[in-house]
């Protein structure tokens, strides 16, 4: 008996149908399996960058104090080869013109102090003196530590927070501030000739003991390691997938 022409028939319009879809599934699981390897290999190219920079950043943080960029260099100032330089400036703090920013630290809930620094030269520099608790924010209860005269500051370059912080901008006609933002401390102090950056203040203890100093978190997340096995992993299992298909004719 003759084979019946009508399966014969969709047998054949099958057949292309499905060789089709096959090279079209093979050629998707190619472009997926070629996308999850480049951003295997593009972690892998930052997490060597990270991992040179957080060696350069300690290398500035342990190397010797060396001055402040004098203000000839300001216009030719590089943030991403200063931040956290072990700097010193010398000058004469101006206690009435400090600014509170709001802080949380290892010791709690509080604000930074940060006071102008006036140097021989007519510059100023922010100082980030330190820490002090929300009960020692007004100056009169940390008399001491309002240093007269000529001063010494040693401590890391910090560079300016524009802004606030996360949710929260800053106010300067309210006083409130949630971020060091030189520029605009700079605008409401009356503050003339101010460096791009300011200075976090080492551990030194002031008289009376506030602000606290040296309380700088160097820290650089560095999650490309397992950014670089999640990708590598799916382009691996995209593969085993793919592979296991074809064996079992599935596509």
């Amino acid at each position: 008996m003759s084979e019946n022409p009508d399966r014969s028939a969709g047998a054949s319009l099958e057949a292309p149908a499905k060789g089709h879809g096959s090279r079209v599934f093979i050629a998707g699981m190619v472009l997926l399996t070629t996308v999850f390897l480049a951003l295997g290999t593009w972690q892998v190219q930052r997490l060597f960058w990270k991992l040179d920079l957080i060696e350069r950043v300690e290398a500035r943080v342990n190397a010797p104090a060396v001055p402040t960029p004098a203000e000839a260099d300001w216009p030719s100032f590089k943030p991403d080869e200063q931040e956290y330089r072990h700097v010193t400036a010398s000058g004469r703090l101006l206690h009435d013109k400090e600014t509170l920013v709001q802080a949380v630290t290892e010791r709690g809930a509080g604000f930074w102090v940060v006071t102008p620094l006036a140097e021989a030269d007519g510059t100023t520099i922010l100082i980030n003196r330190g820490f002090v608790p929300s009960e020692r924010r007004d100056p009169a209860t940390r008399a001491e530590g309002q240093t007269p005269g000529d001063v010494t500051i040693t401590g890391l370059l910090r560079l300016t927070e524009p802004g606030g912080a996360f949710l929260r901008s800053n106010d300067p006609a309210g006083n409130r501030w949630y971020s060091r933002d030189i520029t605009a401390i700079a605008k409401v102090r009356g503050l003339r000739r101010v460096a791009p950056y300011f200075i976090d203040a080492d551990g030194t203890a002031n008289p009376g003991g506030y602000p606290v100093g040296g309380l700088t978190v160097v820290h650089f997340r560095n999650s490309h390691l397992a950014y670089i096995f999640t990708w590598y992993a799916l382009a691996v299992m995209t593969i085993v997938v793919t592979v296991a298909l074809r064996r079992r004719r599935l596509v």
